[in-house]
């Protein structure tokens, strides 16, 4: 249950109107109505107040919310550390390959320390499925789009499929790796050879 949920049914509970609630924590009638709406949210003072007027701990009071936003809060990292890994991999083959046909050995630095803070956020993003006992693309789809019960989907993993499903996609990684490197090793020869 989310804390905008909480509080109507909390403030029903104890027959307290908007006003009467408003009234009591000293906020606005249209205050208790946004947070209700999931308009804004109750800063910490007024949990506080809510927590003692319905004798229920802070805990009871937001406890859903806050595995709510846990749950978003790792989904955002994940995204965002899959799209830095992305982002400094694709970095590492255009930037790479242009830095060794133009320097030669020392164009591999470049290529090295992208590929090395790529790296450092595949980690990232590995810590995360660890922590949350993701393995399949299905169970890594499921956990973006923030549900919550895995369970079902873990009983469907299967080890072989597993294996097999995680050594295409490193091939698929490798080959298209491959084919950038590729193509921007011959756009940069042709670009010299003008």
């Amino acid at each position: 249950m989310n804390l905008s949920q909480q509080i109507k049914k909390l403030r029903d509970r104890d027959q307290l109107s908007q006003e009467d609630l408003a009234e009591k924590i000293y906020v606005s009638r249209q205050t208790i109505s946004n947070w209700e709406n999931e308009h804004s949210y109750p800063d910490v003072h007024n949990l506080l107040l809510m927590s003692v007027l319905f004798d229920v701990t802070l805990d009871e009071l937001v406890k859903g919310d806050v595995d709510q936003m846990r749950r978003m809060i790792q989904n955002d990292e994940m995204d965002r550390y899959g799209k830095l890994m992305g982002l400094f991999l694709l970095a590492a083959i255009v930037v790479g390959i242009v830095s060794i046909t133009i320097w030669g050995v020392w164009g591999y630095l470049p290529l090295g320390i992208l590929w090395v803070i790529s790296m450092y956020f595949a980690m990232k993003v590995e810590k995360i499925k660890k922590k949350n006992d993701i393995k399949t693309f299905r169970e890594i789809v499921a956990f973006t789009d923030g549900k919550t019960d895995l369970d079902d989907i873990r009983k469907q993993r299967n080890r072989k499929k597993y294996f097999l499903e995680k050594s295409l996609i490193v091939l698929a990684a490798g080959v298209i790796g491959a084919l950038l490197s590729l193509l921007v090793s011959f756009i940069t020869d042709f670009l010299i050879n003008l």
